[in-house]
């Protein structure tokens, strides 16, 4: 891959990724917003009176009172009945959740909560509350039009837009939540994250350059918890000016605990404080992300099978779905070098190498599913048709029963009727 086509990382992608997996950014980034926009209407409804005033058109001023009084009513009953909105809304949703994360795995919140439409749609509500009792305090109770301070028109014409945006909203918010509880929707959006994540590795060269003497190595401090990622252009910064390379000694999806190595430290000097320099690039929380976690996507598919195959579900299509997604995801990922790679600054020079999963232990990851899967015979179907670096081995298939009325071969393919008593 040369030079100019490799992917340079972006400064602000893990803490966009991060607020990603929040909840709480989008509506408290709205209501800081609204607040605004509730000043800007404010002004603009005073300078607006001011004019009608200093012209002496009181009449315009009277029947602009008249209609504020008119839009004060729907603002009123907007405030009121708001909040009781979003509070049934997002608690029918939440049980919706609550039964697709027990029908196909808990890790699927995490696409609730990384829902745009989600979080779109609980931030305009409560801006559009907020807004409606900041426009009812702008209300003046004088009917003089020479002696009124505030009229606030354009201020109730803004909140009945907001009004008009949060239709629009729960009807896709609700679109939505209803597709979140189909397996076909869940895991062609496992797929496309992990395709996403797939297009960042095949963007990556491969290290195949010796490494230099390693001189320290950095220890994890702190909390235990999942290795979510790396700031790879703070790493690659703190490297290249120190004349170093460093490399991240678990993968990017491992659980560390306080003494666990995090990177070695190659080249440079050794007495500099590499702990202090490092310790804010890497991130460990409580769940995996897919940001720079290739393997993330085929635990979930790994989980959402084994949770259909299991007797309390018994649902082999729900599995089959999976094994589908599995199958496309290991076919593409054939011919990327899932080891490890390398970040690179701007001279070429490597300043980061990173572990890839590998691809004996993305493989692994579908083995889970085969023990179950070769019991029912839409797993075994699919056994038949999913590529050969899939298949398990012929000693593993030999220990294991195939459906009623079939014998199955090592190759995976039907022998014949399986008397009952003869040996397979």
């Amino acid at each position: 891959m040369s030079q100019r086509n490799r992917r340079r990382p972006r400064p602000l992608s893990p803490l966009r990724e991060h607020l990603r997996d929040t909840f709480w950014f989008a509506p408290t980034l709205a209501l800081v917003l609204v607040i605004a926009l509730w000043i800007g209407a404010d002004a603009l409804d005073t300078a607006i009176l001011d004019a009608l005033q200093q012209d002496q058109d009181y009449e315009t001023v009277r029947t602009l009172i008249s209609w504020a009084e008119d839009a004060k009513v729907i603002v009123t009953t907007i405030s009121s009945a708001m909040m009781t909105f979003i509070g049934v809304v997002f608690s029918i949703s939440l049980v919706a959740v609550q039964m697709a994360a027990g029908n196909f795995s808990p890790r699927v919140v995490r696409i609730f909560i990384r829902s745009r439409i989600s979080k779109l749609t609980f931030a305009v509500f409560l801006s559009t509350f907020l807004l409606s009792l900041l426009v009812l305090s702008s209300y003046d109770s004088e009917t003089d039009p020479a002696r009124v301070v505030s009229v606030p028109l354009v201020q109730s014409a803004v909140t009945l837009l907001m009004v008009a945006l949060s239709l629009l909203l729960f009807i896709a918010y609700v679109t939505q939540t209803l597709q979140l509880m189909k397996v076909g929707p869940v895991v062609e959006h496992v797929t496309r994250e992990s395709f996403r994540t797939l297009g960042k590795m095949r963007a990556l060269a491969p290290s195949e350059e010796p490494l230099p003497p390693e001189v320290a190595r950095i220890a994890h401090k702190g909390r235990s918890g999942t290795l979510r990622d790396v700031h790879v252009t703070r790493l690659v910064r703190i490297a290249q000016r120190r004349g170093a390379v460093l490399r991240l000694v678990p993968r990017i999806g491992d659980f560390v605990v306080p003494g666990t190595p995090l990177i070695a430290v190659h080249g440079g000097r050794a007495g500099l404080p590499w702990e202090r320099l490092v310790r804010s690039a890497v991130s460990v929380g409580v769940e995996r992300t897919f940001h720079q976690d290739l393997g993330f996507g085929l635990r979930q598919l790994s989980d959402i099978a084994l949770r259909a195959l299991s007797p309390a579900v018994n649902d082999p299509t729900t599995a089959v779905q999976a094994v589908d997604r599995i199958v496309q995801f290991l076919a593409a990922a054939a011919p990327v070098p899932l080891g490890a790679v390398a970040h690179r600054d701007h001279r070429a020079v490597v300043r980061l190498v990173q572990e890839g999963p590998g691809r004996v232990r993305a493989a692994r990851r579908s083995r889970r599913v085969r023990a179950p899967a070769s019991r029912a015979a839409p797993g075994s179907r699919r056994c038949r048709a999913s590529p050969s670096r899939t298949a398990p081995s012929p000693r593993t298939w030999a220990r294991r029963p195939g459906p009623p009325g079939c014998r199955w071969t090592p190759s995976c393919t039907p022998a014949g009727p399986c008397r009952p008593g003869r040996a397979r």
